[in-house]
């Protein structure tokens, strides 16, 4: 154990740079997701278009995420995250700028989110995810938490950012902000700080071309299932199908959380700072899990964490919801929900290994990317049809739990996490 917890320190003190840059550009990844419900009064009162529309951009880019995940996945197995992630960025925040272009035209609407489709191809979770696993071992659980609370960042400081901007420029000059200020950062970041494993291995392949013509995968010495044994595993089924199932209730509720809370009586500009609130709880989840993850039992830990974002939905269900009942709600959501990408690719990396990391959890990103669009575009339909979200949260309470009996069914880990906790292996050299 103290060989073990020496390694973390050594991974931190190497590769802490890494996980900044991860973080604060996965958090300009979720931008977009976390501004959404801010834009749709503007949107509807400008262009009177029905929110099932409105609600269409996160589908698309869900869609073509879906069908181009794995290709994506084996391309950062390949070139690695760098190669990936820069580009990638750049064609995100111009894409988001260009939002402030809008005239009213649906196919205007279509092509601006599939171009940005494609952006979001090359900065999913993925990248970030296989990114900062392949850097750490003993800390992962840690280093995954601090990089994907990215995420959680954005949702806590977008949503009071974003009306804020509305308010005082108008909706098109705040996608001008939001993707020059917030994007041209994380581009920076990224440029400066973002190298892993994949680079150590890429130089190590550069000096031995003996090793690098044995794999196609920069990562192919490192252990872990082949491809078509991932395909049969029922451990990565049951992680794969229960991500799904909770993409489709809470990505509904954070693109819908204002329209949410604004039918139940919070005006606009507080629900935007309980959204905030939500996400700085995300942040603390997720900070809390990652500990927890590097010392117990994954399925305990993401099993009772995913169970416990059900209380979310059955507080809004609630008859008198009163503001402590709402505050109550969005911390939950916040804590348990903001954790959901964290335990997949913890558990992915755990059952699946890293030799193949970037094209298993590329077809895991494939579900994620169909629940995404899914949970919104369902959430605006069943408003459309009954004038509310109630059947909404009542099938996203039964989600919620049978996502979390998914996990609680995990086996052991494999032979070679047992191996990796009771002697610590060797620091990769970057």
């Amino acid at each position: 154990m103290s060989d073990t917890k020496a390694l973390a320190r050594a991974e931190w003190r190497r590769h802490w740079p890494l996980v900044l840059a991860a973080s604060f550009a996965f958090s300009f990844t979720s931008v977009m997701t976390a501004s959404t419900g801010l834009f749709i009064e503007p949107w509807t009162r400008e262009f009177g278009w029905s929110r099932t529309l409105l609600s269409s951009g996160m589908s698309i880019t869900a869609v073509t995420t879906f069908l181009f995940s794995p290709l994506f996945g084996v391309l950062i197995d390949r070139i690695g995250t760098r190669r990936m992630a820069l580009p990638g960025l750049a064609l995100l925040a111009a894409t988001m700028a260009s939002l402030s272009l809008l005239d009213g035209s649906v196919w205007m609407w279509f092509a601006i989110w599939t171009v940005y489709a494609v952006a979001a191809l090359a900065t999913k979770s993925t990248v970030w995810t296989a990114g900062v696993a392949s850097a750490f071992d003993a800390g992962r659980g840690l280093a995954l938490g601090l990089t994907l609370s990215g995420s959680a960042f954005a949702q806590a400081l977008t949503p009071p950012l974003t009306n804020w901007l509305i308010d005082s420029f108008g909706w098109r000059q705040a996608f001008v902000w939001l993707a020059g200020g917030w994007g041209g950062l994380a581009i920076l970041l990224c440029f400066f700080l973002l190298y892993d494993g994949y680079d150590a291995s890429r130089k190590a392949r550069a000096q031995n071309p003996d090793a690098a013509a044995s794999s196609k995968s920069l990562l192919g010495d490192a252990p872990g299932l082949s491809v078509a044994e991932a395909w049969r595993s029922v451990a990565l089924w049951r992680i794969a199908i229960s991500t799904f199932v909770i993409m489709i209730v809470t990505i509904a509720l954070v693109v819908h959380q204002i329209p949410i809370l604004v039918e139940i009586g919070v005006d606009r500009t507080s629900a935007a700072y309980y959204a905030g609130m939500a996400g700085l709880a995300g942040v603390a989840g997720k900070l809390v899990t990652g500990w927890l993850l590097d010392r117990y039992a994954a399925r305990w830990v993401g099993g009772l964490t995913l169970a416990a974002t059900s209380l979310t939905f059955i507080l809004l269900l609630l008859p008198d919801r009163s503001m402590p009942i709402i505050f109550a709600a969005m911390f939950i959501n916040g804590y348990a929900a903001g954790t959901k990408l964290q335990i997949a690719g913890y558990l992915t990396s755990a059952y699946g290994g890293m030799r193949h990391f970037g094209a298993i959890f590329g077809a895991m990103a494939s579900l994620i990317a169909a629940g995404s669009g899914l949970g919104p575009l369902l959430a605006g339909f069943v408003y459309d049809i009954y004038g509310n979200y109630d059947p909404y949260l009542w099938v996203a309470i039964a989600g919620t739990l049978f996502s979390a009996f998914l996990i609680f069914g995990l086996p052991d880990y494999p032979e070679w996490v047992k191996r990796s906790r009771t002697k610590a292996p060797a620091p990769r050299a970057v």
